[in-house]
């Protein structure tokens, strides 16, 4: 039998809860203030937490943060009396499974204990059996993640926020800006956020706004009517005009004109376009998602992008974090990239050698998730074997390999070894090679002029250390 843990200094709540959750199968204990349910953490385990976000004693952030510390293996779901968007992300990405406003509503609140119990059992059972790895598992103890059109859901912390904020600004129109470096995947959130939406059966149009002049802008967005312009052969519809009751995504929004952003203003205001050489106003249903990998606040600042316009977008925001911020999450995208590439390619790989997932998992992917699916995809069309192997790879990324294998063991030297002046002049000098390869992207020429040797010099000294393919 699951254990429920109640917290609110309301008791009539409490008892409705507490009577209602006990019907349907729970061990149910409550508590009325935050003391009153550390105590109660600290003789007995729970499953869940189900704790009131405004408590005499404290509050349900600092609930929800003390058991993180120190009862990682319970579920916390907050509830309050007002709805703040903000605030949910936040007890989101401190770690509670779901915010839930009042008026309570029973097959609602049921659902989602059972589905929170659920998450954190997969979650602890993943735990269990990878040894105390941040890599959840699912039933069966394959990996838990969400594919939704080519996007992969990690089990990393940094993946586990990344899928909460998406599913929480899904259902809503917001307006969303998406942040985080070239490669990160802004694409394929944005598609996700469009496909867990009302507008999920309605059109999703991306928009590359880097490629965009000024000439062709209006086009582009509001699109024209024949003979409207010189070249204008014939009637065009514009992206906003294609997205109406969907999705517009303009990607790298950032490089556009400060005219253009005026233009766009004027249409996210009014939510209304006029085609190029047309009269006719063409009514707008449409939910933006942008992306950049730029600092809007400081262009805003440079002068270089619109304070309103800004604001207009940033109804929303979710910073994606780069890919080597998700420890082992890499190697459950390179299996789905892997299935692509079998699928697109006609080969049967089955999987990657050791010495490649080692060496996926200590490479800094500088191209984030976008460079890993090149990487599988190009060593799938050149494996002949079930499985991946390191010549495959890139020589950089092979090469990174080596350098952090023979890092570690400088780390690890034998102390009695490091005190012989000799030995460790040299682990200084290969040290500081490493650390120049590492800097120019393992370009041999500009190593060996930065280190002001000569590249044969380079060269045997690379050799002396195993680097010298």
């Amino acid at each position: 039998m699951k254990k429920i843990l109640i917290v609110d200094d309301e008791i009539n709540i409490g008892l409705l809860l507490s009577k209602f959750l006990t019907r349907n199968g729970f061990s149910v204990s409550t508590a009325t203030s935050g003391n009153s349910a550390f105590e109660l953490l600290a003789k007995e385990e729970f499953d869940l937490v189900l704790c009131d976000y405004r408590l005499d004693d404290t509050d349900g952030r600092e609930v929800l943060v003390k058991i993180k510390e120190k009862h990682a293996h319970t579920g916390v779901i907050i509830i309050t009396g007002y709805s703040d968007i903000k605030l949910a992300v936040e007890l989101i990405k401190l770690g509670a499974y779901d915010y839930i406003t009042k008026p309570l509503y029973p097959d609602e609140i049921l659902n989602t204990i059972n589905k929170a119990i659920d998450t954190q059992q997969a979650l602890n059972d993943g735990a269990t059996a990878d040894g105390g790895s941040e890599q959840g598992k699912g039933k069966g103890g394959k990996p838990a993640y969400l594919n939704v059109e080519n996007f992969v859901a990690g089990q990393s912390q940094a993946s586990k926020d990344l899928m909460k904020q998406i599913q929480l600004v899904a259902p809503t129109s917001y307006s969303v800006i998406l942040t985080g470096e070239s490669g990160t995947g802004k694409e394929s959130v944005a598609k996700a956020i469009h496909l867990n939406s009302p507008r999920k059966d309605n059109p999703f149009v991306a928009m590359d706004c880097g490629s965009l002049t000024k000439e062709l802008a209006g086009s582009e967005f509001f699109g024209h009517e024949k003979g409207s312009f010189t070249g204008a052969l014939n009637t065009k519809i514009g992206h906003f005009e294609m997205a109406n009751g969907g999705t517009l995504f303009l990607d790298e929004v950032g490089n556009l004109s400060y005219e253009i952003q005026a233009a766009l203003l004027r249409t996210v205001q009014e939510r209304k376009i006029k085609r190029i050489g047309s009269t006719k106003e063409i009514d707008l249903d449409v939910r933006i998602v942008v992306a950049t990998n730029e600092n809007l606040a400081s262009a805003i600042q440079k002068g270089r992008f619109r304070e309103d316009l800004y604001h207009r977008f940033n109804e929303f925001s979710i910073d994606l974090p780069p890919l080597s911020q998700r420890g082992r999450d890499i190697m459950i995208f390179a299996k789905n990239f892997l299935d692509f590439a079998n699928e697109e390619l006609g080969r049967n790989v089955l999987g990657f050698s050791a010495d490649v997932e080692k060496c996926f998992l200590s490479y800094n992917w500088p191209g984030n998730v976008r460079e890993l699916k090149n990487v599988v995809r190009r060593a799938t069309l050149l494996t002949e074997t079930d499985e991946i192997q390191l010549k495959a790879l890139p020589l950089e990324i092979s090469t990174d390999a080596r350098v952090t294998q023979i890092e570690q063991h400088i780390q690890h030297r034998n102390p009695e070894k490091s005190r012989d002046l000799k030995n460790a002049a040299s682990e200084a000098e290969y040290e500081a090679i490493l650390k120049v390869l590492r800097e120019v992207n393992f370009n041999k020429t500009k190593a060996a002029k930065i280190l002001n040797i000569d590249r044969k010099t380079l060269y045997n000294k690379m050799k002396a250390i195993n680097l010298d393919s």
